[in-house]
């Protein structure tokens, strides 16, 4: 799966590399996805940050 983050929408809370640090970090001023596709072993994660996100920044494909 594609790990997708919209800046717009993005107001970097940093929850979603807290629930998945594997997938996302901190970048300058939105997160960003360190990877790409999102391995297997960090769907489970992946899917809790696309749902916690405040904001519903977090998308996939």
């Amino acid at each position: 799966m594609k790990a997708i983050i919209d800046p717009d929408l993005c107001t970097a809370c940093g929850l979603c590399e807290d629930t998945c640090p594997k997938v996302f970090e901190m970048g300058d001023e939105v997160a960003e996805v360190i990877a790409d596709p999102v391995p297997s072993d960090q769907e489970d994660c992946f899917l809790e940050a696309e749902e916690s996100c405040p904001v519903e920044a977090i998308s996939h494909e």
